[in-house]
């Protein structure tokens, strides 16, 4: 990909790194380091900015986040950690247009671009804007108590009503597009994104839907009930769960499993395609069916490619 050529000193790059893992620690400030030697100033996250600076005090020069620099000014965010360091970022750039590129620095890392060992070609790539941008749909989430919206938040992954209480079955609701389908008890209900098929949805038994595809799932938790399969809706389409007032407790809305709100009986949770996405850096435009391989490592053992006449099998 080609671009003009811009002043160093007017390009952000926000470093987003999990500074709790040595491992983590290590890479953000060899990617500090790389990029102060092609000029630029390198931005930190405000909850990692003094751990990487105590760290590694001769890194200079070094800008805050919401301080020197705001999240409008950046060009592109560096993640290094697993998935959950990626939807930290997500949330804490949300609405921001600089994509994200991970590094994976965990187990799966299914949002990742490249592994640790690629960590000095994946900031090369960087610095030379050499990447596609993919945006990925996520959900917009409200919650309704007596008609009265009390919270609103937004899940790239998935919104998950769950129960509260460990010992007793959440009673619920489902309804698509306005119009109730089935009620059950169970231990929760999975809302999911294309991204987020290949999550929590996918530990409980739904479908990896394609991210080419803007779709909505919805995966019942443990349900108590003779219907209570995974569902597939379109992107213009509602969902809602609703708590009923027979519950003895509350129930937890999760979203991304960062951020949670207790839903008290009679609660309402709907979610809907959001309009704002969350933009992903490419560095390569392989089949997702390749990344599923991989990530999962998955059994591919006599599989024998296309036919020789050089067109797919089928």
């Amino acid at each position: 990909m080609q671009f003009e050529n811009s002043h160093a000193s007017d390009r952000h790059i926000l470093i987003i790194a999990h500074t709790g893992r040595a491992e983590s620690l290590t890479a953000a400030i060899a990617v500090c380091r790389q990029l102060i030697s092609d000029g630029l100033t390198p931005v930190l996250a405000p909850d990692s900015y003094e751990t990487i600076l105590q760290a590694e005090p001769s890194l200079s020069p070094v800008s805050r986040l919401g301080n020197e620099v705001e999240t409008g000014e950046l060009e592109l965010v560096i993640v290094l950690g697993g998935d959950g360091t990626i939807l930290r970022a997500a949330e804490l750039t949300r609405g921001c247009s600089a994509p994200l590129l991970g590094v994976n620095l965990g187990h799966v890392g299914f949002l990742a671009e490249s592994e640790r060992e690629e960590l000095t070609s994946t900031v090369e790539r960087a610095l030379a804007r050499d990447y596609l941008v993919e945006e990925r749909m996520t959900l917009a989430v409200r919650v309704k108590v007596d008609s009265e919206v009390v919270y609103e938040t937004w899940a790239l992954n998935e919104a998950t009503v769950e129960k509260a209480s460990r010992e007793r079955m959440l009673e619920v609701v489902i309804e698509v597009d306005g119009r109730p389908l089935t009620s059950f008890g169970c231990d929760g209900v999975v809302m999911s994104t294309p991204t987020g098929s290949t999550a929590y949805a996918f530990s409980a038994g739904g479908p990896i839907v394609w991210p080419s595809l803007d779709a909505i799932l919805l995966v019942p938790l443990s349900a108590h009930a003779l219907f209570a399969r995974p569902i597939v809706v379109g992107p213009d389409s509602a969902l809602a769960v609703e708590v009923m007032d027979r519950n003895m407790g509350i129930g937890v809305l999760w979203c991304d499993g960062r951020r949670a709100h207790d839903l008290p009986r009679g609660a309402r949770v709907v979610v809907r395609r959001s309009p704002v996405p969350v933009r992903l850096a490419r560095l390569a435009q392989g089949p997702f069916t390749d990344r599923l391989v991989k990530k999962f490592n998955l059994p591919v053992y006599g599989w024998r490619g296309p036919a020789s006449e050089g067109g797919p099998r089928s």
